[in-house]
């Protein structure tokens, strides 16, 4: 199953992240190599927000990322919110 992990970002975002950015990828990361974290990154025009794409058996992969991200845990983001994907379209990657 497909979770999407969406993050609402605080103002001046971009500017604020630099330095948390590498322990974010470093984390993220992780969860890459054990094969959750599928696509991940920042929308633009505005970057107001971010959208993760996780796989897993339940929510709970996507959510203990949000709680455990140093973005999250450093006030970056004031919003975020995991919900299930239902893929019918496209290569399931």
């Amino acid at each position: 199953m497909y979770y999407i992990l969406t993050y609402k970002t605080v103002d001046q975002y971009v500017a604020r992240r630099d330095q948390f950015r590498d322990a974010h990828l470093s984390y993220a990361a992780e969860y890459v190599k054990r094969g959750e974290l599928l696509l991940g990154g920042a929308l633009d025009e505005p970057v107001d927000s971010a959208v993760l794409i996780f796989q897993g058996e339940t929510p709970s992969v996507a959510e203990e990322f949000a709680k455990n991200d140093p973005y999250v845990r450093n006030g970056l983001i004031t919003q975020w919110t995991v919900r299930k994907w239902n893929v019918v379209v496209g290569s399931k990657l």
